[in-house]
């Protein structure tokens, strides 16, 4: 497999991702995600020891997802984690976990910075997404551009001080709300690529020492 490959790889990942973030599941989603291409990709990925338990953790919710009530019952787990913005939700902005405020606010310093690496890269947010631009699925769908657009040390450098940053705290509130668990492991998953991919861009140390 060439790095062009590899690359486009990545970023489905990492578009994947980003669209779990981005918005609930509705029907088409649902069919999309639990085809049978669908099922071969969440094999594959399930095979990385660090993927397995979120892996099925995430195909077993869809695929047990045989009616509307259920559907609706994800829809409304995405609603009240991610929309409400309460103490018993995990509200996906970057500004919320890095801020050192007690309050932070949105659109605040995190946004200004993502919203400039868009501009920089001719992108923008889409208007029928009105968030900041810190959001989690904002993040990763910038991270499946850079993944074939940019260099390595710049997609680390994304990786490490805006994504890997504060991940961790994001799942320790998602996990104390989420009680079904869906987006739970979506979030862990998250982390453990975001750390494996990490550990693929960063520069092979040397491993022979120059003497004179």
């Amino acid at each position: 497999m060439s790095q062009v490959d590899i690359n486009h790889a990545r970023a489905l990942v990492y578009q994947l991702l980003s669209s779990l973030f981005a918005r609930e599941v509705d029907e088409q989603r649902l069919k999309e995600l639990t085809s049978e291409a669908a099922q071969q990709f969440w094999e594959q990925l399930s095979l990385e020891a660090n993927f397995t338990q979120s892996v099925d953790k995430i195909r077993s919710t869809l695929n047990g997802i045989k009616d509307d009530e259920a559907l609706l019952e994800l829809a409304a787990d995405y609603c009240g984690l991610f929309l409400v913005g309460t103490k018993h939700s995990a509200s996906p902005y970057a500004s919320l976990y890095l801020s050192g405020e007690d309050e932070p606010l949105l659109f605040g310093q995190q946004h200004q910075q993502m919203s400039e690496f868009l501009h920089q890269s001719k992108l923008q947010v889409q208007s029928h997404f009105p968030e900041p631009a810190d959001h989690l699925a904002v993040m990763l769908a910038y991270m499946a551009h850079l993944c074939c657009h940019s260099e390595d040390s710049v997609q680390l450098s994304f990786l490490q001080t805006c994504v890997d940053s504060w991940l961790a705290k994001f799942i320790n509130q998602l996990t104390q709300c989420d009680k079904n668990g869906f987006y739970s492991a979506v979030a862990i998953l998250t982390l453990a690529w975001v750390k494996q991919d990490i550990a693929q861009l960063e520069p092979a140390e040397a491993v022979i020492s120059k003497t004179f």
